[in-house]
Order: C-alpha cells, then sequence, then structure tokens
C-alpha cells in the first residue's frame, strides 16, 4: 500500500502518495499502546484552521513558499479506517521544484511521537505514478489520489506535522494536519 492520507500533507503536492508505510506502521504501534486518546493539537501562529468533521489542517507556510496550498479536500468525510479515501490537493507553485526536494513528516498521538520520516518528494511521486512529475514548474495544480486506509488504525487523536523543503533546502510547503479517528468511531457505532 502506498501512501497514507495523513502522510497526505507529506508532500501535498507531489507526494500526496507518499507511504501508506508510514501511516501504516505509526497507527499500528499506536494501536498496540492505546484504546483510545487524546491528541493536544495547537494551531500554527498564524495560520488559518480549516475544520472538518474528523479532521482538520493548519497552512502553516509563508508567502514566500515554493507551494501555496489553496485547499485539501477528503471523501468520504470522515475518513473511514480500512476503506478507500480521496485526497484532493490544490496548490500554486511560485518556484519550481526539482529533484532533491524533501519532506519531513512526524505523526503523533498526543505529545508523543511515532514515527518521523523524511520523504524524497520527486522519488515519491515518480514510484506512486503521481500527475505531477519533477521538475514541477510554476503555476496552479490540482492534484487527486485515491488510496486505502489501513484497517488497524486505532480509535485515537493523531497529528501530522509536514514540513518541505526544496533541493536549496528552501521552504517549500508548511503542514499541520490533525485527524480524530475516536469521533469517526463513534459516528459509525451509532448508525
Amino acid at each position: 500500500m502506498k501512501f497514507s492520507p495523513l502522510a497526505l500533507a507529506a508532500i501535498p503536492l507531489l507526494a500526496s502518495t507518499a507511504s501508506a508505510s508510514l501511516a501504516g506502521e505509526a497507527f499500528s504501534w499506536a494501536g498496540d499502546l492505546v484504546s483510545g486518546g487524546n491528541a493536544q493539537a495547537a494551531a500554527a501562529k498564524d495560520g488559518e484552521v480549516r475544520i472538518f468533521d474528523s479532521w482538520s489542517y493548519v497552512d502553516c507556510g509563508l508567502a514566500t513558499d515554493a507551494v501555496q496550498l489553496k485547499s485539501i479536500s477528503v471523501s468520504p468525510d470522515p475518513p473511514v479506517p480500512g476503506k478507500n479515501l480521496t485526497v484532493s490537493v490544490e496548490a500554486d507553485v511560485i518556484k519550481t521544484i526539482d529533484d532533491g526536494a524533501y519532506a519531513d513528516v512526524t505523526v503523533k498521538l498526543g505529545l508523543i511521537k511515532l514515527l518521523h520520516k523524511q520523504f524524497d518528494v520527486c522519488e515519491e511521486a515518480e514510484n506512486a505514478n503521481a500527475t505531477v512529475q519533477c521538475p514541477v514548474k510554476p503555476g496552479p495544480y490540482s492534484v487527486k489520489q485515491t488510496v486505502e486506509l489501513p484497517k488497524e488504525i486505532p480509535k485515537a487523536k493523531f497529528s501530522v506535522q509536514v514540513r518541505g523543503y526544496t533541493s536549496d533546502d528552501e521552504d517549500m510547503v508548511c503542514l499541520d494536519l490533525f485527524v480524530d479517528f475516536v469521533s469517526v468511531s463513534l459516528l459509525f457505532r451509532q448508525l
């Protein structure tokens, strides 16, 4: 399985197909530790928080970042463990993204760091046959990717921090995601 929508952020534009193993491993490991959790989620200083039924994100990037996020959406909303999830990302690229661009992704359960991994953005996009490949020239982009969520996601709240950098180590994108699988679990139990 390739990519986690939680790591979708991993590279919102290019690596929306980054590695499901990252989130899958984190969720499996968390499942061994908890039967329910309480993540502490704080918004970025100046970032606009976008809140949905069971997830939210903060664009913590700067106006000078190579990738300017316009929107992120998922379907179905809320995401369902073990089911397909379609992630749509719209962004403007304002500086060319070349081979060597990378993203640091951290998955946390509350204050506990479950996983930290660095992704080669262009390599991940190529391996996943993403519709956008390096070099990415400036312009508007819309990426849609369908992925399968792991079944073993525990009933907990997770945060995913993504910090992307160009091959010159300049800021490319900054994104914080918060996903609540506690509420999703309760919702489906009531149906």
